[in-house]
């Protein structure tokens, strides 16, 4: 096997050689590594640099850059696990080289994870994390992390796919990235509270072609009972921009008070915060002293972040004024205007022209036709 020598953050470690021309670069290596997820790993380390937990386990590892920058950068005690005996011996050769305390596991990751507990569990697969969730959970006593990359499925563009894998309805809307997002929170939450134990979203986020969220696990029955709580439906309209939110896990029928249309409910997904705010703040201010390659992305995503109002689902401003034949004003505007009428008013980021707003549809119309 040939091997090629990398650096993610301050960590030196070596992979298997990849075909840059091939169609999908990481399917080319015996061993799965994909440099697109740099800002994804540099994200984790930033938060358990502040979460200073002691003990962190990397479910899937893989390459275990992951697993190598959290005991590398992070100081804590790593378990990386993989079923794969190639990615073994790689996470075995790495950790040497580079003098790092890593237990390497060779295990199937339900079977790990049905045996042993671990303060952080980050569960980061190929695809979706659905059938590893509910042994993550057991095995997770106070984080966990999951990543998914199966984003049509989970945004609703492979409808029954989506059913299937996480229990739910979702909608191929033009807000579509967080209600992949919501669905995979959602899905977490549902298969934590039958364990009477609650979530608490830290830091979640979509970003290009994945969904992640990092998770506080909070034990308790009343800590179930508010996960419960943040669990709901949005109502969706599928003649104009009018959708509404509702709490519970059985969507009410409801028609659209606009143009009468019987509205299409989505889910059952998380309808609470997606990140703590003060936290994201916290986190801006470790960036400044940090070596990251997504440096500048990470820095305002989690400005974002921070300023993002709890309000959902957001609206594609663009595609609002697309369909009224006007042209969109500046974002800066747009949310001025908002502001000026007494709503509140934000971007959020999942994209550049999505805004989060308790204006309804016809004042946001109102205000983009200015």
């Amino acid at each position: 096997m040939n091997y090629v020598q990398v650096v993610e953050g301050t960590t030196r470690f070596l992979i298997p050689w990849q075909d840059d021309a091939a169609q999908f670069p990481p399917g080319s290596a015996p061993v799965f590594f994909n440099r697109r997820m740099e800002l994804n790993r540099d994200a984790t380390i930033l938060l358990l640099k502040e979460l200073l937990p002691d003990q962190y386990l990397d479910l899937m590892a893989a390459t275990g850059v992951r697993a190598l920058r959290v005991a590398n950068e992070c100081g804590i005690p790593v378990v990386a696990n993989d079923r794969n005996h190639e990615s073994v011996l790689l996470l075995r050769t790495n950790a040497l080289r580079l003098g790092l305390p890593v237990r390497v596991v060779n295990r199937d990751a339900n079977a790990l994870c049905s045996t042993e507990r671990f303060e952080t569990v980050d569960l980061d697969p190929f695809g979706s994390p659905a059938p590893f969730l509910d042994s993550a959970i057991r095995s997770s006593r106070r984080y966990l992390f999951v990543t998914a990359t199966d984003t049509a499925p989970l945004c609703g563009a492979h409808l029954k796919a989506g059913m299937r894998r996480y229990a739910a309805v979702p909608m191929n809307t033009d807000y579509h990235p967080e209600v992949g997002l919501r669905m995979l929170i959602g899905y977490v939450a549902r298969e934590t509270i039958k364990y009477d134990r609650g979530i608490e979203p830290l830091l979640s986020f979509s970003f290009e072609h994945f969904h992640r969220t990092h998770l506080r696990m909070v034990p308790g029955v009343r800590a179930a009972d508010r996960t419960l709580a943040s669990l709901g439906f949005i109502h969706h309209c599928p003649r104009c921009s009018f959708r509404s939110v509702e709490a519970g896990l059985v969507p009410s029928g409801r028609t659209c008070p606009g143009c009468s249309e019987a509205l299409l409910p989505i889910g059952p997904l998380w309808i609470g915060d997606i990140a703590d705010r003060e936290l994201a703040l916290r986190l801006l201010e470790r960036m400044d002293g940090m070596v990251f390659g997504s440096k500048a992305r990470l820095t305002r995503l989690l400005g974002i972040l921070a300023g993002e109002l709890p309000l959902l689902p957001h609206y594609d401003y663009h595609k609002e004024a697309k369909k009224l034949g006007v042209s969109p004003p500046a974002m800066d505007t747009l949310l001025e205007r908002l502001v000026q009428k007494g709503y509140g008013a934000s971007r959020a980021h999942y994209s550049g022209t999505a805004v989060l707003t308790d204006a309804p549809a016809e004042i946001l119309e109102e205000v983009l036709s200015q």
